[in-house]
């Protein structure tokens, strides 16, 4: 179907070319942003004038108001927004004309002049003269409050960043979350390293994979759900500090707090344990929430959170325990699968690992404010190290918050011997029909018996820390460009979303 606009903007292109004017310059000498602008001369007093300072801006024009001989018009950059300010007796009339003629809200436009400051005291910039730079063809959403279908917004991301500033600022505070944590560990004398996407085996977590298949050599190989035994084969080389900030795939489910590709940061400290990584766990994020929010507090949904440390200690035991009555470390299985079937969450696979699992998938989001949950049974914690002092549990801990996992991290299980037990138990887990159960990686065992010093190491989700950052209620709100269903491909890709009756 025709679009009247984009036809009429196209034509516009036409007669600009052929007026001799290209619609797509190369460059632009920008002097000031907008944010520079307006604290440079933040001084001017109303109706100010400081006609001998020559600037030149640049930016999307996102509204023009017409005043007969004169215009208004907002030019957005990356750093803000900057009023902009022509007159037809100055510029002159065939500039003048060009501009109402061609120049459209959406189209990028540089601007030459000086500084004032309006009588109702909106910084601005006279126009001696301006530049097409970009000429747009589809119209922006007059309105942006948030559209029916999430999904168009997930897929047309760069169209809710333009028309939606909340959106904007959301993904400047993610950007700036990963430059904190990359500073932070770098200033703890880590090293940025990485490590292989395409797996020979699943391992690292328990999760199910994404498989593809490599032509060359004629196998199957996985996306990475976790870097973890790669790192560690690192410190075993010698690397004592290292970290990665990465992706990594999880074939599961999609929902508000999990996204099949999501960011993580993953680091290992040698000669560390996991009471080390506790405290940096703490410091790290109490130091991120700190630097993008000004205060160690942050409301989230209605609710006041308070990441200053130490966060509070609770085992894994002690908290089922709490909300459920019963002792996952001494209770028999009947007495577990009983609990379980009072509340409808018996497992398919019915050992006494995923029976623990489902028992704290009960009582996890009953967890608000930030607390360590430690002392993970053995059976559901293959890499991590046995506690030194308490049986049947490992020394693993996961910060949570507001119910979700921020994280895992632990004591790192060194022995290659029962390295091997553990994974051989997964593969019995993985005969029984679990596909999150990890495989057996002879490689990595192998390099466990050339000798891993004693080693913590955590893993951060950095999508679920953004969320608390912003106070997101969806994964999917702080990743770019998150999966969604793939509806653009079974219909025309010109066809225009409908940015009418907004709702958010």
């Amino acid at each position: 179907m025709s679009d009247p606009i984009r036809d009429y903007k196209e034509q516009q292109i036409h007669d600009l070319q052929s007026m001799g004017h290209n619609p797509y310059p190369y460059r632009f000498d920008r002097t000031h942003s907008s944010k520079q602008v307006n604290e440079d001369f933040y001084e001017m007093k109303n109706g100010e004038v400081r006609q001998e300072v020559s600037l030149s801006v640049c930016g999307r024009v996102m509204a023009i108001r017409d005043h007969g001989k004169s215009c208004f018009f907002e030019l957005r950059d990356g750093y803000g927004s900057i009023q902009s300010y022509i007159r037809k007796n100055e510029v002159g009339e065939s500039s003048f004309e060009f501009f109402k003629r061609f120049i459209n809200v959406g189209d990028f436009l540089g601007v030459d002049g000086f500084p004032f400051r309006s009588k109702t005291g909106e910084m601005s910039v006279f126009v001696n003269h301006f530049q097409l730079l970009s000429k747009s063809i589809r119209t922006l959403p007059e309105k942006w409050h948030g559209m029916k279908d999430k999904e168009v917004i997930y897929r047309q991301r760069y169209v809710d960043l333009i028309a939606n500033t909340e959106s904007f600022h959301r993904f400047e505070v993610r950007f700036k979350t990963l430059h904190l944590l990359r500073e932070f560990m770098v200033e703890r004398g880590f090293i940025e390293v990485d490590t292989p996407m395409l797996h020979y085996l699943v391992g690292g977590a328990s999760a199910k994979p994404f498989v593809t298949h490599m032509n060359a050599y004629d196998i199957d190989l996985y996306l990475r759900i976790a870097p973890e035994l790669y790192l560690k084969r690192l410190v075993v080389g010698g690397f004592e500090r290292v970290f990665e900030m990465n992706k990594n795939f999880r074939n599961e489910g999609v929902s508000y707090k999990h996204s099949p590709e999501f960011t993580m940061l993953e680091a290992y400290q040698a000669y560390a344990d996991y009471s080390d990584i506790m405290e940096l766990v703490e410091e790290m994020i109490a130091h991120v929430v700190f630097q993008i929010k000004g205060t160690h507090q942050l409301e989230y949904q209605g609710t006041m959170i308070d990441f200053s440390p130490p966060w509070k200690r609770m085992t894994m035991a002690e908290c089922i325990h709490k909300h459920l009555g019963t002792d996952i470390i001494n209770d028999p299985e009947d007495t577990l699968i009983q609990k379980l079937r009072e509340h409808g969450k018996v497992p398919l696979i019915r050992d006494k690992g995923h029976m623990i699992e489902s028992l704290w998938g009960l009582v996890e989001d009953r967890i608000i404010q930030p607390t360590m949950i430690t002392e993970h049974p053995i059976s559901i914690s293959p890499l991590a190290k046995k506690h030194r002092a308490k049986p049947g549990v490992t020394e693993r801990f996961e910060p949570i918050v507001f119910g979700r996992e921020l994280g895992n991290a632990f004591s790192e299980l060194n022995d290659p011997i029962d390295q091997r037990i553990r994974f051989e138990a997964q593969m019995q887990l993985r005969d029984k029909g679990d596909e999150e159960a990890q495989m057996m990686d002879q490689d990595f065992i192998r390099a466990l018996e050339y000798g891993l010093p004693p080693t913590g190491g955590l893993g951060i989700g950095i999508d679920r820390l953004i969320m608390f950052l912003t106070n997101a209620s969806s994964i999917r709100d702080v990743i770019p460009f998150p999966l969604v269903k793939p509806d653009f491909l079974y219909r025309e890709i010109d066809e225009e979303a409908d940015f009418s009756n907004l709702s958010e």
